[in-house]
């Protein structure tokens, strides 16, 4: 470090020569003396802040390791994109006066009284948890909500905006000189609450009182691109390095956050409204996508002026198929995914047969939102339309769950294919985005969700009538433990171009700290799955191999607790 460089600390930004070029770095620790070896020189320094401190260092050692990736490229997910300096920081809020909220959830005082993680299982009163947990805060220190979506913290932040002032929303739709602003008004001052997407979970907030994680279980807490981080896992593991109260509120919370022990607070009463099941088998076979039941059920609100939503599966993922004979849903003989029209099952490979009863054939009960249009069109006419269209009844799938408005009923007329999906998660998700589109339905007498299935004993459907859903959860984490499945066990999927072979370089690294399968072939890839009951020393031996690989110029993937297998 030249003598000419002053302030320079953990967390800085700094340039380093490299190669006939500039490079920039993050120092990690600062010692005086004389080094071991001879270094390059610091160039200058970027900004005049630093982006992690030493307890955000240790997260993000930390997440380096569990997710498979470089340090460096944790590190740079603490700092904003443009260089961070103090002349960009934005506006003091203006807090409205008046009172402080009453407490929404009884149990929550205590919660936030102490630092770590606390489940919260709400329908409708996330909002009332950030509105009471911003006054508790106060102006001495600074909070962070963060959301599955940009629509919904935007949204968020300007139901929250008359009541606790200026909201700080922080997200990957805004510029870079927002995101800097943003970032700079979160790392030095106080009486903030910020209202983000998960690229928050890693920037330093100072004074950071109290996170809330909107619905944990949601795919927009996950990163797709590496490292593949989760943003209820990072800040679950900052609030114990930094001491805060994490909220991990939603209707239907993650069994990655119950098998980790954390507080649970549950209301009494249902979490959601009240949902019906219709069963498939009073029909038979052959009558279409759209029971006669839920036809009448769409009538009655069409003629009374209300307004509906049907749910179908969003592309991508495999409907659920029936026999024609005795009606018996098509499974995997072997692993239980949902079958569909191909002769193998799409998750394991095993040869899904004839059903049981000897029939080979089978008929979809999932379809795509047109095929549902034109079929209820045929009895409802025009007041039937796609998402966006006007009607009184509109079909979507689960991305337009974002942008309805309240009805007075929801559909879903394939839940078994959000059931059966092809993941271990399946069960778990069916329930999660089963309960947002009950969530949908005004409250008032007559005023339901509907839910077609085959499978009316499933525990799903069970817990969706209950209104409640740690039963099914605690049920659901016995069987993940008899499988060998997150969270009780480790899994990863590790995958290369397809152009080169790591089978045997990959088992060799792996070696007895876990099970290797596959390789599978992709669109132009090689994918494998590790697992294992704890594969922390495997991780830390696949980042040797990760590295390796890249130094080759090999794209590698590694996706820890993959959604999709």
């Amino acid at each position: 470090m030249p003598d000419s460089l002053t302030g320079v600390t953990v967390g800085s930004i700094v340039r380093i020569p490299l190669g006939g070029r500039r490079v920039r770095g993050f120092v990690t620790a600062v010692r005086r003396g004389e080094p071991e070896r001879p270094l390059k020189p610091i160039a200058g320094i970027s900004g005049d802040l630093p982006v992690f401190d030493a307890g955000l260092l240790q997260t993000a050692r930390w997440a380096a390791t569990h997710y498979v990736t470089p340090l460096a490229a944790v590190l740079r997910l603490c700092a904003p994109r443009n260089n961070p300096a103090t002349r960009r920081v934005l506006p003091a809020d203006v807090r409205p006066p008046g009172s402080a909220p009453p407490i929404p959830i009884d149990g929550l005082e205590r919660a936030v009284d102490r630092s770590g993680t606390h489940i919260v299982v709400t329908g409708r009163q996330i909002d009332e948890i950030v509105r009471w947990g911003a006054s508790r805060v106060g102006e001495e220190g600074n909070m962070l909500v963060v959301c599955p979506t940009v629509v919904e913290a935007e949204r968020m932040a300007e139901r929250l905006a008359p009541a606790i002032g200026d909201v700080v929303v922080v997200h990957s739709g805004r510029s870079a000189a927002e995101e800097t602003a943003a970032w700079v008004a979160l790392a030095t001052t106080t009486g903030r609450v910020a209202v983000a997407t998960r690229e928050s979970a890693f920037w330093p907030v100072t004074a950071l009182d109290l996170a809330i994680v909107v619905e944990d279980g949601r795919r927009g807490h996950t990163s797709r691109q590496m490292p593949t981080y989760q943003s209820r896992a990072v800040l679950r593991r900052r609030a114990a390095v930094e001491r805060f109260p994490l909220l991990v509120a939603g209707a239907v919370p993650t069994t990655d956050a119950l098998a980790a022990g954390a507080d649970v607070i549950e209301p009494p009463g249902r979490i959601w409204p009240l949902v019906e099941v219709a069963d498939r088998a009073e029909e038979p076979p052959g009558q279409g996508v759209v029971m006669e039941r839920t036809r009448a059920a769409l009538r009655a609100v069409v003629r009374g002026g209300g307004s509906a939503f049907v749910l179908t599966r969003r592309r991508g993922y495999a409907p659920a198929f029936r026999c024609v004979a005795c009606g018996t849903i098509r499974r995997c003989p072997r692993c239980g995914a949902g079958g569909g029209e191909q002769d193998s099952c799409i998750r394991c490979g095993t040869d899904l047969g004839r059903c049981t009863c000897g029939n080979a054939r089978f008929e979809a009960l999932g379809a795509g939102v047109g095929r549902v249009v034109d079929e209820l069109r045929r009895s409802l006419g025009d007041a039937v339309t796609r998402v966006g269209g006007g009607g009184a009844v509109q079909v979507g799938t689960v991305r337009d769950l974002v942008d309805l408005q309240r009805v007075d009923l929801s559909v879903c007329v394939d839940a078994d294919s959000f059931v059966l999906a092809p993941h271990y998660r399946s069960g778990e998700d069916a329930l999660r985005t089963l309960a947002r589109m009950a969530l949908l339905v005004e409250p008032g007498r007559g005023k339901r969700a509907l839910v077609q299935t085959a499978m009316p004993d499933h525990g799903v459907y069970a817990a969706l009538r209950r209104g409640r859903p740690l039963g099914y959860l605690r049920e659901e984490l016995v069987e993940r433990s008899r499988a060998a499945m997150p969270p009780v066990a480790d899994l990863l999927a590790f995958e290369v171009d397809g152009g080169i072979d790591v089978d045997a370089e990959l088992r060799r690294t792996v070696g007895d700290g876990g099970d290797v399968l596959g390789p599978a072939e992709g669109d132009g890839t090689w994918r494998w799955l590790v697992q294992g009951a704890d594969l922390r020393a495997v991780k830390i031996r696949l980042r040797g191999l990760v590295q390796r690989l890249r130094d080759a110029d090999v794209k590698v993937r590694v996706d820890v607790d993959p959604i999709d297998l």
